[in-house]
């Protein structure tokens, strides 16, 4: 508990400076770019470790190639200035994978099925996803620091509703959520996260975020958390498939990155095409 309070202490200040200080600094912007690099290569090492458990043998060369290739799309915006590079960037890592495979397991052909969709899956479920967050810092600074307040109303959901599951959790659940997949989550912990979401989204409001009213505030919020529990829910149980409780231990007290990206991960597509059709 102690460990996992620290680590958060440590870690939230620098999260949020990187949202903030472009409200002062535009050059910050790549502050927040640089750790979203960081954090979504070492989310994918962590999800090509789980694979390796299983002797799934991903390609994590060409894996971490076509991550990159993408991120460079979400850093200029790609989804809404040029969504077909998006989509010509997606196809092109498809046939590169299939090539490369066809040669890497042409000793053993049983095996290249599960190769190709591992490493497919690594860049899709991090890369991919976790780019939206890259393309909201940088695609909405046309209005007055309307990225920054997007990712700060988003993350302070997010990380809002995760404190007020577990305390929750811990004080109230008794009713296991999905216990075939996660023992440790609970319904009670389920409602007083919706619930943190709903009162963090409306003080987001309140606070910072006038453009968005309360009426698209609360519900995005309570959508964003439950799409997040799916998320960890869905990490959970790749890590139950190989055998192993945390991605890994990079953040004491609360596992690998992958382990704190998992319900980020499914709400950042959300936020960002919310906003595009919202703020358009």
């Amino acid at each position: 508990m102690k460990t996992r309070i620290l680590t958060a202490a440590v870690a939230l200040p620098i999260v949020i400076a990187s949202i903030i200080l472009p409200l002062w600094f535009p050059v910050a912007v790549w502050l927040f770019v640089v750790l979203a690099a960081f954090a979504l290569a070492a989310g994918l090492f962590e999800f090509y470790s789980l694979t390796k458990k299983l002797e799934l043998k991903a390609d994590a060369g060409v894996g971490y190639l076509g991550a990159a290739a993408l991120f460079v799309g979400f850093v200029f915006d790609a989804p809404s200035r040029a969504p077909e590079l998006i989509l010509a960037t997606l196809a092109l890592f498809a046939i590169l994978v299939l090539i490369t495979q066809t040669f890497r397991f042409q000793k053993d052909f049983s095996k290249m099925l599960t190769g190709v969709g591992v490493t497919m899956l690594g860049v899709l479920y991090v890369a991919f996803l976790g780019g939206f967050l890259v393309a909201t810092r940088v695609g909405f600074e046309k209005g007055a620091g309307l990225s920054t307040h997007l990712l700060g109303y988003f993350f302070l959901v997010i990380f809002g509703s995760d404190a007020g599951a577990y305390f929750v959790g811990r004080a109230l659940g008794k009713h296991k959520l999905a216990p075939g997949i996660s023992p440790g989550k609970t319904v009670e912990g389920l409602i007083g996260g919706l619930l943190a979401a709903a009162a963090f989204a409306a003080a987001a409001t309140f606070l910072f975020f006038r453009e968005l009213p309360y009426q698209w505030s609360i519900p995005l919020a309570v959508v964003l958390t439950a799409v997040g529990v799916l998320g960890d829910l869905a990490e959970s149980a790749m890590k139950r498939g190989s055998k192993t409780k945390d991605a890994a231990s990079i953040l004491p007290g609360h596992g690998g990155l992958l382990d704190r990206l998992d319900s980020l991960l499914f709400g950042a597509p959300i936020l960002y095409y919310f906003a595009r059709f919202y703020f358009s």
